[in-house]
């Protein structure tokens, strides 16, 4: 999935599609997420959440807030993780999203 995503990104910066990059961008943390590999997951999700916001995608915002959440509560931060999971909630709530909101 990683080399997909990998050809997947360059192709939607060229396009100019700011939503599928920043969609990439949070698949690609996901992938990293589950190696184990938390610093480079975070990387990823911190990259992909400025755009998500340019764009107002808020479903996805909420999403990769959530993942960001997950990663410092791994490393196990949990301040910070709690922090970024009270930023998603009001999003996932405003959505309608209420697998989201559950967590």
């Amino acid at each position: 999935a990683l080399d997909y995503y990998n050809q997947a990104l360059p192709i939607y910066r060229s396009v100019g599609d700011s939503s599928g990059e920043a969609g990439t961008l949070n698949n690609i943390g996901f992938v990293y997420f589950n190696l184990g590999e938390k610093q480079k997951a975070l990387d990823f999700f911190n990259q992909a959440l400025p755009i998500l916001r340019a764009v107002s995608n808020r479903p996805v915002e909420a999403t990769t807030l959530n993942n960001i959440g997950a990663v410092y509560s791994d490393l196990g931060e949990k301040q910070k993780a709690l922090d970024y999971y009270n930023q998603a909630l009001p999003i996932y709530r405003s959505v309608g999203d209420s697998s989201g909101e559950a967590g």
